[in-house]
């Protein structure tokens, strides 16, 4: 290799393995700062496009998890209502059972009656406040049910159907103006009570059948995240051990590359040498 002033060798390849060994000594200290090792397409387009379509997914399923939460939360008000009306219907069972009986006098069976009436407000006001964020599915406010979000992509849906609990409608079959006053009232009402403690019972066993279903419908989509999440983390996590070790390697690296840089940059002082007396 031919001694020159105007090029060294030696020093441009010192150089290059300087300038490479901080490239990968800032590729390693920002991994470590960040904790990835993707962090943008620059570092590998087709890892981070995986990972920012499975961070769309999870997105998604966030939507589709508050939706659960929301239809949880509105079954959850409606059964808690149902159970109460159902035990107010035993409760008037009661009262309808002694109007019946033909001994009673004017006083008792009207104090029956306004018991009666008072179970039967207690019912409307009940269906009418069992609302969750605008929701009620007791007083057929909302047709049919409710659609709730199933999946990331909204193209399907778990449905929480409504059951119109007010007052002489198909499950509660006795009016707001009815009474008790007389034995053969008492005897007819006795008759749809029977029928509407059958179908507020049944109407109670499928709100929860459909309640338990989102519930664990919710918790399946709270374990797709979380695998999703392990997904991703997989493919841009850094490694930050073996990311120790590699910069500490790289930190000598460093140091000495310097130190060749500077051995060969102290060679063209050779040819002063050359041209001593």
């Amino acid at each position: 290799m031919a001694i020159s002033v105007h090029t060294n060798q030696s020093a441009l390849i010192a150089l290059q393995n300087l300038n490479k060994t901080n490239d990968d000594l800032a590729s390693a200290q920002n991994r470590i700062s960040t904790g990835l090792k993707v962090q943008g397409p620059k570092d590998n387009a087709s890892v981070w496009g995986i990972a920012q379509a499975q961070r769309a997914d999870i997105g998604a399923l966030g939507a589709v998890k508050m939706s659960l939460d929301r239809a949880q939360s509105i079954a959850d008000v409606a059964i808690s209502a149902g159970e109460t009306i159902s035990d107010l219907l035993i409760s008037m069972k009661e009262k309808v059972t002694a109007a019946m009986d033909p001994s009673l006098d004017t006083v008792s069976r009207t104090a029956l009656d306004a018991d009666y009436k008072s179970i039967l407000r207690q019912i409307s006001q009940i269906v009418g406040n069992a609302e969750f964020d605008g929701a009620n599915i007791l007083n057929g406010s909302v047709g049919a049910g409710i659609r709730f979000l199933a999946n990331a992509d909204a193209n399907s849906f778990i449905t929480l159907s409504a059951k119109t609990m007010s007052l002489g409608g198909a499950i509660i079959t006795m009016g707001a103006a009815t009474s008790i006053t007389t034995v053969t009232l008492a005897t007819t009402i006795q008759g749809l009570l029977t029928t509407s403690i059958a179908n507020v019972n049944q109407s109670l066993g499928d709100l929860g059948a459909q309640a338990r279903q989102i519930e664990s419908h919710n918790k399946f989509v709270s374990k797709l995240t979380d695998v999703l999440h392990t997904g991703i983390g997989n493919l841009v996590d850094a490694d930050l051990a073996k990311e120790s070790a590699r910069l500490q390697a790289l930190q000598v690296q460093q140091q000495l590359g310097a130190q060749a840089l500077s051995i060969a940059n102290s060679a063209p002082q050779i040819v002063l040498s050359l041209f001593k007396n």
